[in-house]
Order: C-alpha cells, then sequence, then structure tokens
C-alpha cells in the first residue's frame, strides 16, 4: 500500500516537474544577444562562425555534446569543430576585455570586492598543461591537478569572474618538450600565484570600482603580496593561517605575543 501511495505521488510529482520549452525560449533570446559582442572579438569570421555552430550544440537537445555529435548536428565536419575546440590557436584576452566592462557596467559599485581565489582541477594523467601533483584544495590533500587563480568581483548580492591566469609550475616552465606538446606559448614564463593576482589587479583596477581586496589564507600569509598591495593603496582582508602549539599531555601558556598572533593551544 505505502509503495503504491508514493509511486502515485512520484508520478504527481515528476508531472510537476514537466516545464514547457516556451519557458526557455526567451532566456535562449537573451544569451544569443549576450553572446554577439564576444563573437565579434574573435580575430576571424571562421572562428565567429564556429562560435555560434558550436553553441547552437551546446543548447542543443543532444544527450552527448562532444565535438563530434555536435558538428553532426549542426551539419559540418567532425575536424571543423575538433579544431576549433582544441588545436586553433586564438587569444582569449580580447574576450576578457568585452566581459571586464560588463561587469563593470551593469555591477559596478563603489563599494565592490575584487576577491582571488585558486581553484584546482583533478586530474589524472599528465600531459594537461600545468598539471603536477600539487596541494589539490578540492580533495584536500596533495594531489595530480592543475590550478588556476581567478579573479572575481562582489557587489551587493552579485558576483561575476573578471578575469583568470593558469598556473605553471616551474617544472613546466624549463620542460620545452612538454611545453611544445601542449602549445605553451613561447613568451610565458614563470610567475607566482600571488604575482599572478598582482598583475590582474594592475590590468583591471582603475576600470573596476571597488574599496576592497579579499582572498585566502595562501595570499594573506605571503608578505610580498601585503606589501604589494599596500604600495597600490588597495586596502584589503586576507585569510591569515593559524599557527599550533601543541606539547605532550599538557597545555602550553602562550605569550601575548602569540596571542595577537593568532597561535592556538591544542592537546596531544
Amino acid at each position: 500500500m505505502m509503495t503504491l501511495t508514493w509511486a502515485q505521488r512520484r508520478e504527481e510529482l515528476l508531472g510537476d516537474c514537466i516545464v514547457s520549452p516556451d519557458v526557455f525560449n526567451p532566456m535562449i533570446d537573451r544569451l544569443a544577444a549576450f553572446v554577439v559582442p564576444y563573437q565579434q572579438a574573435l580575430e576571424t569570421e571562421a572562428a565567429q562562425r564556429n562560435m555560434h555552430l558550436y553553441l547552437q550544440g551546446l543548447l542543443s537537445h543532444l544527450p552527448n555534446k562532444n565535438a563530434e555529435d555536435i558538428a553532426t548536428f549542426v551539419n559540418v565536419e567532425r575536424q571543423v569543430m575538433q579544431e576549433f575546440i582544441g588545436t586553433a590557436p586564438w587569444n582569449h584576452c580580447p574576450l576578457i576585455e568585452v566581459l571586464v566592462p560588463q561587469v563593470t557596467c551593469q555591477l559596478g559599485h563603489p563599494d565592490g570586492i575584487i576577491a582571488f581565489d585558486p581553484s584546482s582541477f583533478p586530474k589524472r594523467g599528465t600531459h594537461s598543461v600545468g598539471v603536477k601533483r600539487q596541494w589539490c584544495g578540492h580533495r584536500g590533500k596533495v594531489d595530480n591537478c592543475q590550478i588556476g587563480v581567478f579573479m572575481g568581483y562582489v557587489a551587493d548580492e552579485e558576483h561575476a569572474l573578471l578575469d583568470f591566469r593558469l598556473y605553471l609550475p616551474q617544472e613546466w616552465i624549463h620542460d620545452e618538450q612538454r611545453r611544445q606538446a601542449c602549445h605553451v606559448p613561447p613568451e610565458m614564463h614563470y610567475q607566482t600565484r600571488q604575482e599572478q593576482c598582482l598583475e590582474m589587479l594592475d590590468a583591471w583596477s582603475m576600470q573596476v570600482p571597488h574599496s576592497w581586496v579579499t582572498g585566502d589564507d595562501e595570499f594573506g600569509r605571503h608578505t610580498g603580496f601585503r606589501q604589494a598591495l599596500r604600495e597600490r593603496s588597495e586596502r584589503y582582508v586576507l585569510g591569515a593561517q593559524f599557527l599550533a602549539v601543541c606539547r605532550r599531555s599538557k597545555m602550553v601558556s602562550m605569550s601575548r605575543r602569540s596571542h595577537r598572533r593568532g597561535s592556538r593551544l591544542c592537546r596531544r
């Protein structure tokens, strides 16, 4: 009886979840208008055309939205779509130059916040550009991953991405064979994640209204990064890492100086 009742209730719930395609049509029209300036920022007509076709595939009913299936859906050769997605050289900077003014125009506020965040992307192999065994925040341990450094913007209750960098470890910088295999630009040199943040800040701080710069303890514990923000007259709120002071079988009293530095007592 309970099983039958649940089955009936489930069908009623599923029936309520059916959404008419008409609900999404205005959304697709808005997305199409949103994409236009980004499409125009691409350097070649072929790239602009392929971007339109690729988005058609992503918004389609296809169950698997890979290059081959999308190419079949939009009636182009598979190699055309694979090259556009995976191997054709193109510069992302003009797209960022479209994005930042859009964010500033729609969300900009004098009390806005620029937020820096390094994020990890776990990987299994060794061929993805920048991959190595390093701290992977996504998994909370040292693991094989890529790391991206992201510059976000927060104003009132809205937030948006502004810019990003892929962190390239020193091992990759000095490995010419791996660089060539992954098409790493020859002009790309080693930068710490703090240096990447400062580079993005220097590029956009004058265009993006803000009162604060924020980041986690990876940036907060870096003296040079804090000094660089002060030199740029930036107010900042950065994470701080607590120092655990442990002794066997007893508590250790803290000096006032240790307390001010945020030390934490623990038992062992």
